[in-house]
């Protein structure tokens, strides 16, 4: 069949894709605190199995649910496959600091207001509008198509690598996350617990003998000791500023954050224990492997050259799957493949929607989408909202590139899943 006109079928549909996006920023999926994103999972659940698409649902951790729904391709073992991935969790929010309820939206001077208008509930009701048009026409796609809304993204807890370990895949995939329109990769985040732990303990009356000439003991305050290791991490991130570059960020963006730190036990104590909280950024062609691995190697010949240190090295424990169940996270950077045929066919979309070239470019934070890229999908982060929003009191998106979002949404998926596999 002839392509539809996108352009004019979105237009018509204006207000049922606000409402749409209303309707999803109305459930206050806030994370943290999380494991609340249930009745909203549920909507899109529901939404999906009343367009005739296969619904997947599990629960990643009590009251928050993943949701999957695929639309299997008439020809899916010849036509190319596609994933769009969206997350459902918003930021935290003071209701204090905004001008209205941040969870009864409204649409003023041409944009949407409300937590997450902007990251990411309008890209999840740009998607979800799409599989409505799709299902609507009666249109079915030769490859599959798959639509994900995952939930923990806010405090990294990665629904994305859950979907990733239930086996989904595709021959490429769009996280429709805030981009502000453009085609993004992004670097990565890895957390890290440094810890440094003394072999005996001592009573504060014993500094004495442990830091003066003839004291006679041969011990440190752990506090004392992570000076010295935070000392070498801010050496290393200077020389990673100067010697690591990537195409579209600043020099230095790839920093190590001493973001927490714990120790001690009480003031009549030397203290025997202290562990730092770090944060460790890197480039889209590094992995969070290769970026701890360098931070703990250097941090072990820090620690060789101090005598106490050497005989108390610290020990490392690096990510994990929640900032709330176990204080750690893990987001792997993405590399947007500019030559891939899904990324050249979502810059056609683009051009044939906006009658603009479109921008590969990368983003300055971080989203789960990585992890479908350490999956080995093919991946771009593409979706409406700026930056300065997300996150921010009063977040709001415009309603004109929803609008254009969703029509670019729809050329790729009809497009992509009308080429054959290569």
């Amino acid at each position: 069949m002839e392509e539809p006109n996108w352009e004019r079928l979105v237009e018509e549909r204006r207000q049922k894709l606000t409402d749409l996006a209303k309707n999803l920023i109305r459930f206050n999926t806030m994370a943290p605190p999380a494991r609340n994103t249930a009745n909203a999972q549920q909507f899109i659940a529901d939404y999906l199995q009343q367009r005739q698409w296969d619904v997947d649902k599990w629960e990643v951790f009590s009251g928050d649910p993943n949701v999957v729904g695929t639309k299997t391709g008439k020809e899916g073992n010849r036509y190319n496959s596609l994933i769009l991935n969206g997350h459902i969790d918003v930021a935290e929010v003071s209701h204090k600091e905004w001008s209205f309820d941040p969870f009864d939206p409204a649409v003023k001077n041409g944009w949407l207001y409300g937590r997450g208008a902007a990251d990411m509930k309008g890209g999840l009701a740009g998607i979800l509008l799409a599989v409505d048009i799709l299902h609507e026409l009666k249109i079915d796609l030769p490859g599959d198509v798959i639509v994900q809304s995952v939930v923990g993204e806010e405090v990294g807890e990665a629904g994305t690598l859950q979907c990733c370990r239930r086996g989904y895949t595709a021959d490429y995939a769009l996280v429709g996350d805030t981009s502000n329109l453009n085609i993004q990769g992004q670097g990565g985040v890895i957390t890290g617990w440094v810890t440094v732990k003394s072999q005996q303990i001592h009573h504060d009356a014993m500094r004495r003998n442990l830091i003066h000439a003839g004291g006679g003991k041969f011990g440190a305050s752990a506090i004392e000791k992570m000076m010295i290791l935070i000392e070498g991490l801010q050496s290393l991130e200077r020389d990673w500023a100067v010697r690591k570059t990537y195409p579209g960020f600043q020099p230095g963006t790839n920093t190590i954050n001493p973001a927490v730190i714990e120790g001690g036990r009480n003031a009549a104590f030397i203290a025997d224990e202290c562990s730092l909280w770090i944060t460790v950024h890197f480039y889209p062609d590094e992995t969070h492997e290769t970026a701890a691995e360098e931070v703990e190697n250097h941090l072990r010949k820090v620690a060789e050259a101090d005598p106490w240190l050497r005989e108390n090295p610290p020990t490392f424990i690096w990510g994990g799957e929640s900032m709330i169940e176990d204080r750690g996270e893990i987001f792997p950077s993405l590399e947007v493949q500019s030559n891939h045929p899904g990324s050249l066919q979502l810059l056609e979309s683009f051009k044939e929607i906006t009658h603009e070239a479109g921008e590969i470019n990368t983003s300055p934070t971080v989203t789960d989408g990585g992890w479908l890229a350490d999956a080995g999908i093919p991946s771009a982060i593409f979706g409406p909202g700026t930056l300065e929003e997300a996150h921010a009191v009063d977040e709001k998106v415009e309603v004109e590139q929803l609008v254009t979002f969703t029509k670019i949404v729809l050329s790729f998926v009809y497009k992509w899943s009308h080429t054959l596999k290569e």
